[in-house]
Formats: C-alpha cells, structure tokens, sequence
C-alpha cells in the first residue's frame, strides 16, 4: 500500500483560539462524539526523541550524492535546497521514499543511481553512529528516560491506559528499531503486540493499513480512533476515516514547551483537530476528549 503525499486540505487559522489557560489549539471545536477506545501514536518526534536531528544527517548525504550530477546553472546551495525540499515534503512517510526520491534525480540528470536500499543503508548507518550514546545510556542507566521522550509522553499512556483505551506505535522507521527503542524507553508495556513499523518491502506497510486493521480487528468504526503525530501521514489517515486527530507540533531539540512553527502549519493543513507542542498538559487534553467528563 503506497502512502500518500502531503497536500494541504485545510487552512491554516491566522489568529490561533486555545483552550482557556492552555497550550492547546483548538483548530475545530467539534470534540469527538465520544470517547476514544483506540489511540494510534507515532514514534519518532511524537513520543520518542532519540532520532532527533534526523535531517542533519540525511540532507548533507543526499546532497553529497546528487552534487556530482549537478546540471548547468545548478550550485551545490541550490542542491541543498532541492534535497531539504524534498526531504521536508516526504518527511511523515517511510525513511525508503526519500532514498526513492534521490534516485530518480540522479535519473533525471542523467546518472545511474544505486538502489533506494543501498542508500537507507548509509543513511542507517550514519544515523546510528550519531544516536548510539543515547542508545548506550538507555540501556545501562546512564541516561535518563524523560531525556528523550516528547514531556509527558507516559502521563498521557499512562491516562489513556487507565480509561481502557487500547494503545497502537506506527512508525516510519524499520519495525525492529521501534520495537528495540520503544522498549527502552519504556512505551512497550502500554501497547505490547500492538507496535508496527517500516518493512523492507515498503509496500507492504502503511500507516493507512494499520489504521484499516484496528477498525477491522475490532468493528469499530473511524470515531472510535483518536490519532497522535507530527507528521502528516497519520493526521491526514485518521481524518480520512471519520477519526479526531492531534497534532504534536513537538519543538525536538529544545522540549521548550512551545509549538514548532513549521509542523503546527503543516499538521493544521493535513486536517489536524487541536494542536499541542507536547504532553506536559495531558489532563486538561484528556479531559477535553472525555467532554468535561472523567
């Protein structure tokens, strides 16, 4: 199942309306019809910060990749430009689509690319070498959990578990890291069995189909799904079927408690409900999707 484009469904409000003494926007006032029995989480930017800083590693490789096919006119700044482009655009869907991406302008200027695979291997390779102390610190101890979840992600888990609400992780990173991440960060005991991510066989997973199977699974219906993301791909998913959609506008490198204003514009245009910048305010948020009620 091929995941969709980003494309700007809604606008963008010019004058944000939050819940009274919150940080939350509320982009439309219709609540849910009722409480949530299934919340879909993204892993990466939305509960869990050990990749951040992906796309320092990711521009310059593919930049470095395409500068030698560079055409008449073209710098290595407007390289750069064109592959943030692209990165930026494609950013939400799995890591595989960028890679497919920078083959085809190798393609189209004339080169003869390596397999998309071949380079999510190097870029792989180069990431890992950038989180491995957060990884190492995780798992003897050394660095504490809370460093590198989004603040609040367990409060929120943990209020959405006590209300029966059934958890889901779907990620765009290969489905053993999220996996072997989530389990260091301790989210795994929230949604065991419950955790999907990116497959070598790119079309086989999707968001989209994780979303199709928990209302299949459980004959629920789409307003029975409430989706939590700073990427477009599971907003966007979840409104496609009737869900309520939070937009996790999550500032990574600073956890500053503010909206990133690039994702907040983003997220609102892929159809987002409300907007937060992270969890540090779950009560108010599950209260206002209860409707008032506990």
């Amino acid at each position: 199942m091929i995941e969709r484009d980003y494309q700007q469904t809604h606008a963008v409000p010019a004058v944000p309306s939050y819940l009274p003494g919150t940080a939350i926007e509320i982009v439309r006032t219709d609540r849910p019809a009722r409480p949530p029995a299934h919340a879909l989480f993204d892993f990466d930017g939305t509960l869990s910060l050990i990749r951040e800083g992906w796309m320092e590693i990711m521009i310059p490789m593919l930049t470095r990749h395409l500068l030698p096919y560079a055409q008449p006119g073209e710098t290595e700044d407007s390289i750069t430009a064109l592959v943030r482009d692209f990165v930026t655009t494609l950013t939400g869907k799995q890591t595989i689509y960028q890679m497919i991406r920078l083959a085809e302008e190798i393609r189209l200027r004339g080169g003869t690319p390596l397999t998309p695979l071949d380079y999510k291997a190097e870029y792989h390779d180069l990431l890992m070498a950038r989180i491995d102390a957060r990884r190492r610190g995780l798992a003897d101890g050394t660095l504490s959990r809370d460093a590198l979840l989004v603040p609040g992600s367990l409060d929120i888990l943990a209020g959405l578990h006590e209300r029966g609400v059934a958890l889901y992780i779907a990620s765009g990173t290969d489905e053993a890291y999220v996996l072997e991440e989530a389990r260091l960060l301790g989210l795994d005991t929230f949604m065991s069995g419950r955790i999907y991510g990116a497959q070598a066989d790119y079309a086989s997973f999707s968001k989209e189909q994780v979303i199709q199977n928990i209302l299949t699974e459980n004959r629920v219906e789409g307003t029975d799904l409430v989706a939590f993301g700073d990427g477009y791909v599971e907003i966007a998913d979840c409104k496609a079927v009737g869900g309520f959609a939070v937009a996790v506008a999550s500032d990574e490198a600073n956890r500053s408690g503010r909206c990133d204003a690039w994702k907040r514009e983003r997220l609102i245009g892929a159809g987002a409900d409300i907007v937060i910048p992270d969890y540090r305010e779950s009560a108010a948020l599950l209260d206002y999707l209860w409707g008032g009620e506990a």
